[in-house]
């Protein structure tokens, strides 16, 4: 994994010299009110690992679910504010079958809350299909 992450890294290096990349692992509200700006182009990929990082954190801790829709919350305020342009990327994972365990369901449904209300504060939300683009809106 950790091959394919710097490999990703160098290819977007090479089409896009000027990008800074941070990770970011937790506290995703902050680093985007930290650099934010109006002629500066925040993309955060992804939304689906950043909240699998807060439900089950590394380590094998178990994650407080109030904790947890907290940070969302946050994320939520903190796209109200930035000044600049954000794109958001994310998985929709809960088109398919679904395990039936607790924690994936807890997962799903965390995450579809999250598009649903991310969607209401987006001017276009696209949905990628093999690689075409399918205008969810406007």
């Amino acid at each position: 994994m950790r091959r394919r992450i710097e490999r990703h890294q160098t290819e977007r290096a090479l089409r896009l010299p000027a990008l800074r990349t941070l990770e970011v692992p937790d506290d995703l509200a902050q680093a985007m009110r930290a650099h934010s700006a109006a002629r500066t182009l925040l993309v955060v990929d992804c939304l689906t690992l950043w909240l699998t990082q807060l439900l089950m954190p590394p380590g094998g801790l178990s994650a407080d679910a109030a904790s947890c829709e907290r940070d969302v919350d946050g994320l939520v305020d903190a796209l109200r504010e930035v000044e600049g342009p954000v794109v958001l990327v994310s998985n929709e994972i809960g088109l398919g079958v679904s395990p039936l365990q607790r924690e994936t369901r807890q997962f799903l449904d965390m995450l579809g809350e999250l598009h649903q209300c991310i969607a209401t504060l987006c001017e276009r939300v696209t949905l990628m299909v093999a690689g075409l683009e399918c205008r969810v809106k406007p």
